[in-house]
């Protein structure tokens, strides 16, 4: 009886960020779930600092008004609008993923609708914001 040919096993090896990024093609709801993550980590992360703030602001009318002035800077206001952008973009996502928990838009074709939402949303939030924080209106 003649031997069973032996098909070479297949490779797998672990991708990185940079592979990722640029040779690996996501979806756009792979794109809104990763960037999920990255403002939630934002998030966490600015959350003693804006604690900090917050605390500071509330302890005295100086405090308040030393506040307001370190808020008139051109970088503190980008700063707060990333911090914006995060917050706005980690709700959207999230009321998403909720949404997708009562199996509402599971396919691909609704993943890819309800990042298309999602993005667009957050964007119109983000942008109002920055009109209000530069002093649009």
């Amino acid at each position: 009886m003649a031997e069973a040919v032996k098909k070479p096993r297949p490779e797998y090896r672990n991708i990185g960020i940079g592979q990722i990024l640029t040779a690996y093609r996501l979806p756009l709801a792979g794109r809104v779930s990763i960037l999920h993550r990255v403002s939630g980590a934002l998030l966490f992360l600015s959350l003693p600092f804006a604690l900090y703030l917050f605390e500071q602001s509330l302890t005295s009318e100086l405090s308040f008004e030393m506040f307001k002035a370190l808020l008139s800077g051109i970088y503190v206001k980008l700063f707060t609008l990333v911090l914006a952008w995060a917050f706005l973009f980690h709700f959207c996502a999230g009321v998403r993923h909720l949404v997708m928990d009562t199996h509402i838009g599971v396919t691909k074709k609704g993943g890819k609708l309800t990042s298309v939402i999602v993005l667009v949303v957050s964007s119109f939030l983000t942008i109002a914001f920055a009109a209000k924080l530069f002093g649009a209106f």
